[in-house]
């Protein structure tokens, strides 16, 4: 038995062997200020993921625009000659850490990357499923000498599981405690548990989706590694586990650790030895270890393998004993006060902009020395694991309101992101555009493999085909889903659990191709709220299936996105703009037909008279990642001669008038008879216009005003009482068109009434404030009683 020592320095995710980065000449030295290597699994020494080390951090380039000049000038900085192709979207696995390069355009006779055309250091658009790789010829520069020299056995650490030996823990996930395995060339090899401490097992833990970890019965596996040895030599097929000669309670002791444990069934294959982890690693590759070299199968004498046992979040805690206990520890530590930090716009649980509570406002955080460490902070809080990365530049949508936090410096140990270092900001520090996110580790809950989308024309579109049925060693049936109440929501789930993003559109009606040749509706009456990781946990029939229309074309589908819009009414201006009018008759003939005043003007003494009108404008801007696009084609927007345009979508916007216990007292709707971009951010390009039957839409950066003095802009309040009321708008109100977050798409105004005038004040975000400020809004003096005072 053999060791060889490798250490894995900061930062360092993906251990392989470091490259130099020198010039295009054999002659010149390798140039300081950059290095480069190859990673990723499986690959040849002259093939793999890009990586460049960068201001004391490796990260990966982008395959943006990626040539293969690029890849040239990457392959002879490694010392190979030239490159024979380069490999797009993370074909040599996902990298961690930052995306230093985007948009690289090579003219393929420079001597660094660094030295071509890019979009700055650290300035990315990418996901790590974009990560770069590049294929090099396999002969080397005359001369060149670096260390770029790949052993047989690659020292690399890129997948860790656990595997979990407890018979019946094998059928359940989250797998939260087992033997730790690492990915070693064709299967899976352990960790020698000489050593081994607490810090490692929170490593290991974080990368796997789990915030914490706890203590494990050692002595228990030990004796399992002991009596697999004995067992192996003595049993044979047919021999008992125990004789009749043995006293009853050793019988008992062994035939429970044979119905529980199958570690004795599989043999050992030691790889790593020595972890030594801080805790904040955000990866085991980050601590130091050593590789065994040789006969591995005989290492370890004097351990055991190393085996963790971690505590799951709340969203992921199986079974309703565990859920109790967590409970009652929280409630021990204090922690029943309301969250003071979430994520938003993320198309996966455990991603998203972070936001946080100060005061009774939710902000966001500036981009400024963000990092994994504070990240992992993030994710722990809120019931994941470490951070798989930390973003920068609003990646995740911008956000709205205050920006509370700017240069968080964590230190990785801390309970909550409030216990760090930061600096307070004024608003000319930041803008919305530096806002942070996170991708948290979470747990393998296998909730993919229950579905899968067939006869598309792209892996993001098909019809919906779920599993069920699939029971202890049964197979799963697959059948269709039906269409009936299927709408934007229940698509936005099952995206989620395809892993393919948002939802584009939910489809009640289908005519993909019979890819899969099935034919049966399985699951029925499917209603979701929006946030559930799999349809599963949405209402639905169960195994009583009800559905009227039965054949294939009634199915449900979805077509999928990675990106989304998300809109967000600009609050003050509705504040500052909201007045009465009293409007003749005689001016509402379109108005009326187009159902924009309250059901008693059918019985006004047409054309004399008049309604009384709360009128204001409203501001519409798109924050989120894609821009908002009306759900019908241009061939089925709807002619309205009155008022000579076209609506695109039916119900664009609600206006109401509530009183403090919900009740409608006034209504009004907006169709959306011109979605168009009347001003953008700067340096953003208007694409939509109305005129000329132009394309409708919201650019991303941009807003459409609709202006206090055209129709359909308010509300008939001409029956409404004095007093205090809620003026609220919500936009998009049926979900037509698919957004990366819908909590954010009301605001809510207090009313005050008497009679003859209007007083329009503390407008805001329906989600921009705390649970209790929302419920002071709604409970203002004088508005229990709805009297003015």
């Amino acid at each position: 038995m053999g060791s060889c020592c490798a250490w894995a320095p900061p930062q360092l995710l993906v251990l392989s062997v470091w490259l130099w980065v020198s010039s295009a000449g054999p002659t010149l030295p390798p140039g300081p200020a950059l290095r480069v290597r190859l990673a990723g699994y499986p690959r040849k020494h002259n093939e793999g993921r890009v990586e460049l080390f960068y201001n004391d951090e490796w990260g990966t380039v982008c395959d943006d625009d990626f040539t293969l000049a690029n890849a040239h000038v990457l392959c002879r900085h490694l010392g190979f000659v030239a490159a024979t192709g380069w490999a797009h979207s993370a074909k040599y696995g996902k990298g961690v850490g930052r995306i230093w390069l985007d948009n690289v355009n090579c003219a393929g006779g420079e001597k660094s990357i660094g030295d071509c055309k890019h979009r700055g250091w650290g300035n990315s658009d990418c996901s790590h499923e974009e990560d770069a790789g590049v294929i090099c010829k396999d002969e080397r520069i005359p001369g060149f000498k670096d260390s770029n020299v790949i052993e047989a056995e690659q020292s690399h650490v890129e997948e860790v599981r656990l595997r979990a030996v407890v018979v019946g823990a094998r059928r359940q996930l989250p797998v939260t405690e087992g033997i730790v395995e690492v990915r070693y060339k064709d299967g899976w090899a352990q960790i020698c548990d000489e050593g081994w401490s607490s810090p490692n097992s929170r490593v290991v833990c974080g990368m796997l989706g789990f915030p914490a970890e706890k203590k494990v019965n050692r002595n228990f596996y030990r004796r399992v590694k002991r009596a697999a040895v004995t067992r192996g030599r003595s049993l044979r097929p047919g021999r008992r586990l125990a004789s009749k000669s043995q006293p009853k309670q050793k019988r008992r002791e062994d035939v429970g650790s044979k119905k529980r444990l199958l570690a004795e069934r599989q043999p050992l294959r030691y790889r790593l030895h020595s972890v030594s982890c801080a805790g904040t690693e955000g990866h085991l590759s980050m601590c130091a270890f050593e590789f065994y070299r040789g006969n591995a199968s005989a290492a370890c004498g004097a351990g055991s393998p190393a085996v963790v046992s971690c505590v799951p979040g709340p969203q992921f805690a199986t079974g309703s004993a565990h859920r109790r206990k967590q409970r009652q520890q929280q409630q021990q530590q204090g922690q029943v006060s309301p969250p003071r930090i979430r994520l938003k716009g993320g198309a996966k649980v455990g991603e998203g902009r972070v936001e946080v509570l100060k005061g009774s406002e939710w902000g966001t955080i500036c981009d400024d020395r963000w990092n994994l460490l504070s990240a992992s902070v993030v994710c722990r809080e809120l019931g994941f694991g470490s951070a798989r990365e930390a973003l920068t530049g609003a990646r995740m949508g911008q956000g709205t309101g205050p920006i509370h936090m700017n240069e968080v410096q964590c230190l990785g140990t801390e309970q909550s992101l409030w216990s760090c270092p930061f600096k307070n900001i004024t608003q000319e520090d930041c803008k919305h555009t530096e806002d942070v996110a996170v991708r948290c580790n979470t747990p393998y809950m296998g909730y993919e493999t229950l579905i899968r989308l067939s006869g598309g024309r792209s892996r993001f579109e098909g019809r919906v085909e779920v599993a069920v049925g699939a029971g202890a060693g049964e197979q799963p049936r697959w059948g269709l889903v039906c269409s009936e109440g299927w709408g934007t929501l229940e698509a936005m789930v099952a995206c989620r659990q395809l892993g393919l993003g948002f939802a584009n559109h939910g489809l009640q009606e289908t005519w993909y191709w019979d890819a899969s040749n099935v034919t049966e509706m399985v699951l029925s009456g499917v209603k979701c709220t929006g946030n559930e990781m799999s349809l599963s946990h949405c209402q639905h029939h169960g195994s009583s299936v009800n559905c009227r229309n039965t054949g294939t074309r009634f199915a449900a589908g979805v077509i999928c996105s990675e990106t989304a819009s998300d809109l967000l009414l600009h609050a003050p201006l509705v504040q500052e703009t909201a007045y009465i009018e009293d409007r003749p008759l005689h001016m509402l003939y379109c108005a009326a037909e187009e159902s924009c005043l309250s059901s008693s003007a059918r019985l006004a003494n047409w054309p004399y008279g008049h309604r009384r009108l709360l009128r204001f404008s409203s501001q519409i801007h798109n924050h989120g990642r894609a821009d908002f696009r009306p759900k019908a084609g241009r061939h089925s927007w709807v002619w309205h001669e009155c008022h000579r345009h076209y609506h695109s979508m039916d119900i664009f916007t609600h206006y109401d008038i509530l009183t403090p216990n919900g009740t409608k007292v006034a209504e009004g709707h907006k169709a959306s008879f011109c979605l168009e971009d009347t001003e953008c951010e700067e340096d953003v390009a208007k694409r939509y216009e109305c005129a000329n039957f132009g394309e409708q839409g919201i650019t991303v950066g941009c807003w459409d005003l609709y202006r206090h003095d055209i129709d359909c802009q308010w509300i008939d309040i001409t029956d409404v009482r004095p007093g205090n009321y809620i003026l609220q708008v919500v936009i998009n109100p049926n979900f037509e068109v698919a957004e990366s977050d819908f909590t954010n798409n009301a605001m809510k105004c207090n009313c005050k009434y008497d009679g003859h005038r209007i007083w329009v004040h503390s407008c805001h975000i329906g989600d921009a404030l705390s649970e209790e400020a929302n419920k002071r809004f709604e409970q203002y003096p004088g508005q229990l009683n709805n009297q003015i005072s």
